[in-house]
């Protein structure tokens, strides 16, 4: 894993992941902002969501990192089970893909799409 942008994020996000977000909201061909959560479900109780949105969509309770061009965004509900969340990204073959490693997870699926606290 390369190292995370900065430590005291509450999101963090490693290089390699902001190059992955920076080349797919490019190509929605507008400036929009990355929205990460959790909701209930999967194989260990709770999932990560993370999709774009338009920066209007911004309340003014929800806590946002701001990175080099686009910012993070997470509601507050959500932030109580991510803070410290590390993204990353890779390319591999076999177990590519958008990564999360969350030190509030006391048990996580087999896949690492799911957790529980």
């Amino acid at each position: 894993m390369t190292q995370a942008i900065s430590e005291k994020r509450g999101i963090q996000m490693t290089d390699s992941a902001v190059r992955q977000v920076l080349a797919l909201r490019e190509k929605q061909g507008k400036d929009l902002c990355l929205r990460v959560g959790v909701r209930q479900g999967g194989c260990s109780g709770m999932s990560y969501v993370m999709d774009f949105a338009d920066p209007s969509t911004v309340k003014s309770d929800d806590e946002v990192f701001d990175y080099d061009g686009f910012q993070v965004v997470c509601d507050r509900k959500s932030i109580l089970y991510l803070y410290g969340l590390v993204l990353d990204f890779s390319d591999a073959m076999i177990g590519g893909g958008f990564q999360f490693t969350n030190p509030n997870a006391t048990q996580t699926c087999g896949c690492g799409s799911s957790f529980s606290t």
